[in-house]
């Protein structure tokens, strides 16, 4: 029997036929897709019965099989559907990995060269973003939300390099950092006390620290009045905010006309009446015009690579001169000390859990080039506890209603400090 004759197959190509002559689209009317591949798996047992095709050893399992592959992602949808799995990786046709938790398995999936190429295409149709020679790297968003990165040779050696980064949202506000113990009760209260008052936060760690993750809980202290502009390469975020406006950035045409840039993002959401700005990453040269955003007043927060939180500090401060010329440290340095306040810094332990490591301030003096920093909260072993820095921006805070020192105060011996939780699904 061909692989055509196969009653999986058969099943696939009649449905397919069924959604081209009805005009259907699987990746948006998934819900008429199952409808008719139960019309047409229930129509093959009947002819199965009578001995006219090969019998269906298992009808459910088949269901599934051919809804996948007509309006999923074929051998890697059971893996989207899998809650507990974080992020999709091939590295070549008999090589699919996924992560869970933190730590990666390689699957029992093998695929051909075909299916590979036949699954970009799929996943980025409804993207309108391009991959050719000309572009051999593509970012785009997958309709449920998740972040597709692929690279083809002969940028690789052999293999297309495909990444499928799901979003599982573990946290939406700092009580969920909490729950899941990944934050102590004192630090998230002072964290979202610094959100309400407007401080300005960066949130730095190494890739899959969860930095998307705290970026999401950090906003679900934005008061609900506030008009939220978030700018981003590809949408990741996912606020609860009422009054939101989400960019992300777009890729050139293939006359290669159109591109978006995330410096351009950041220009037009200070045209946008923004009570607070959110770049989902800083990388290159967008960093100068954020700078310049916070510096006139717009509260913000973003994400950056770092190993520390100083060095996140340092960061900032040799990212905005890749923004031109006549962009120099005697500006850039002095302004990411009075324009960033706090820094969260995140990793990821031997175990994979994902930590807050450090609360560091920037009270906003510069001394011999480097930007001062003060340790607010720090690990001690397996504890995040209270350091002995003052945060800057007192009167922000005082502005906001909130005793500032009454935060500060280390509480009593109840509070449970320990960190042994993590959360999943973080970048």
């Amino acid at each position: 029997m061909s692989v055509d004759e196969h009653p999986i197959g058969v099943l696939e190509a009649e449905v397919r036929e069924l959604v081209r002559r009805r005009a259907v689209d699987p990746v948006r009317d998934r819900a008429t897709v199952d409808q008719l591949v139960r019309d047409v798996v229930a129509d093959y047992e009947t002819r199965g019965s009578l001995g006219a095709v090969s019998p269906l050893v298992d009808p459910a399992g088949a269901r599934r099989a051919v809804l996948d592959a007509v309006a999923g992602l074929g051998p890697l949808q059971p893996y989207l559907d899998d809650p507990a799995v974080e992020e999709i990786w091939i590295n070549a046709p008999s090589q699919v990995f996924v992560a869970r938790d933190g730590e990666p398995e390689l699957t029992t999936t093998m695929l051909t060269t075909a299916q590979v190429r036949d699954l970009v295409e799929q996943m980025l149709r409804s993207s309108g973003r391009r991959l050719d020679l000309s572009s051999p790297f593509v970012d785009a968003a997958l309709p449920g939300g998740e972040r597709l990165h692929v690279v083809i040779p002969d940028v690789t050696r052999e293999h297309f390099a495909v990444n499928i980064r799901k979003h599982v949202v573990r946290a939406s506000r700092l009580d969920d950092m909490v729950r899941l113990g990944s934050l102590t009760p004192h630090a998230a209260a002072f964290l979202d006390a610094s959100v309400r008052a407007g401080l300005n936060v960066l949130v730095a760690g190494a890739t899959q620290a969860g930095k998307t993750t705290m970026l999401n809980a950090l906003a679900g202290s934005i008061p609900a009045t506030q008009r939220v502009i978030t700018a981003e390469e590809v949408f990741e975020l996912r606020f609860a905010v009422r009054d939101l406006v989400s960019m992300q950035c777009r890729q050139p045409s293939l006359e290669g006309t159109g591109e978006i840039p995330l410096r351009r993002l950041v220009k037009e959401a200070l045209r946008m009446r923004p009570d607070r700005i959110v770049i989902g990453e800083v990388r290159e040269a967008e960093s100068f015009d954020l700078l310049i955003a916070l510096n006139a007043g717009v509260p913000g927060m973003c994400t950056i690579h770092a190993n520390s939180a100083r060095e996140a500090v340092a960061k900032m401060c040799t990212l905005p001169l890749l923004a031109g010329e006549n962009v120099s440290d005697r500006f850039v340095v002095p302004t990411v000390a009075s324009a960033i306040d706090l820094v969260v810094h995140l990793g990821v332990d031997v175990d994979g859990r994902r930590q807050v490591r450090e609360i560091v301030g920037v009270p906003g003096r510069v001394e011999q080039g480097v930007v001062e920093a003060a340790d607010l909260f720090v690990r001690a072993g397996a504890r995040l506890v209270r350091a002995d820095g003052f945060p800057p921006a007192a009167d922000r805070f005082a502005r906001a209603g909130i005793d500032l020192a009454a935060l500060l105060h280390p509480p009593g011996e109840h509070e449970p400090y320990a960190v042994t939780g993590t959360w999943s699904g973080a970048r």
